[in-house]
């Protein structure tokens, strides 16, 4: 595939993949509230903004906050992993997208711990140390790293190429 053609074809991802991140995040959120005794009263995705649950009454909110981050990272590896196990076909772009909200997760929670933007002054208010959201942020978003590392070398067009030669 032409650098151009890659280009385009993983541009036209990103924004599906911030979506459907943002849902798979903010679904966390919700179980998160269902779990702990909360009602969820509105959920807002816009892609122009930073999405959004409200609990009311919140009777546990710090773990409304981190059911966020924590859903939105490990519900996606396990459907790369269930992808990956039943030799799904497509299950490289399941992999991108896994790489993609371990990425967004880890930054918005490393990065956000800094103005406590969100979900990270929620975390904050509630007693979570700053620390542990860095450690949160940092381990996320080198393991979105680590699964788009070599990403299109294990496609498999490019494992069909690598047979014929």
């Amino acid at each position: 595939m032409s650098r151009l053609r890659k280009f385009l074809f993983f541009a036209l991802l990103i924004f599906p993949a911030w979506m459907l991140m943002q849902a798979v995040h903010e679904f966390g959120h919700m179980l998160g509230a269902w779990m702990s005794g909360g009602t969820v009263t509105e959920v807002v995705l816009n892609p122009l903004t930073i999405s959004r649950t409200d609990v009311r009454p919140n009777p546990h909110p710090l773990v409304v906050a981190w059911a966020g981050p924590i859903v939105g990272v490990v519900l996606p590896i396990a459907v790369w992993i269930a992808a990956r196990s039943l030799r799904f076909r497509y299950a490289n772009l399941v992999q991108f997208f896994a790489g993609f909200c371990l990425i967004a997760n880890g930054a918005y929670i490393g990065g956000g711990s800094f103005d406590r933007i969100g979900d990270c002054g929620e975390m904050q208010r509630n007693g979570s140390p700053i620390w542990s959201l860095w450690l949160f942020g940092v381990v996320s978003f080198a393991a979105g790293l680590y699964l788009w590392h070599g990403l299109t070398a294990r496609s498999p067009r490019a494992a069909a190429e690598k047979k014929k030669i």
